[in-house]
């Protein structure tokens, strides 16, 4: 099993940026696909991001392309969703999701693990 923490949300104005990390408390990280994923009031969960096992895959949703990187340490066995040029739009809970198999990694379903959240809200 593995245990995923999220920190680094909180109040931006538009434009601006932040570093979202997630981390293990396993010493199996790397075993691990990973994603992110974002949940805004009355919304349903939506895909953002996602990474294989050694990074040697990354995946965008459309709609952050260009504006969002992921990457992975596993040695420090965390994970971190850089967001850039933040939008309103992008005001969500931030939750990172792990999964062994990862074979539908844009799939809230696929993933076995979360972590409890972390809030990230940009004003106009």
């Amino acid at each position: 099993q593995v245990q995923l923490a999220e920190s680094g949300g909180g109040l931006v104005q538009a434009g601006g940026s932040l570093r979202l990390s997630c981390t293990s408390s396993g010493r199996t990280f790397g075993a691990y696909g990973l994603g992110w994923f974002r949940q805004a009031p009355g919304k349903e969960r939506e895909f953002v991001a996602a990474i294989a096992w050694r990074g040697e895959a990354i995946y965008y949703a459309d709609s952050v392309k260009g504006r969002f990187t992921i990457s992975r340490d596993n040695d420090k066995s965390t994970a971190y969703l850089q967001m850039n040029n933040l939008k309103p739009d992008d005001t969500a809970v931030y939750f990172c999701a792990a999964d062994r198999i990862w074979s539908d990694y844009d799939l809230a379903d696929e993933y076995d693990y979360w972590g409890q959240g972390t809030q990230v809200t940009v004003s106009s």
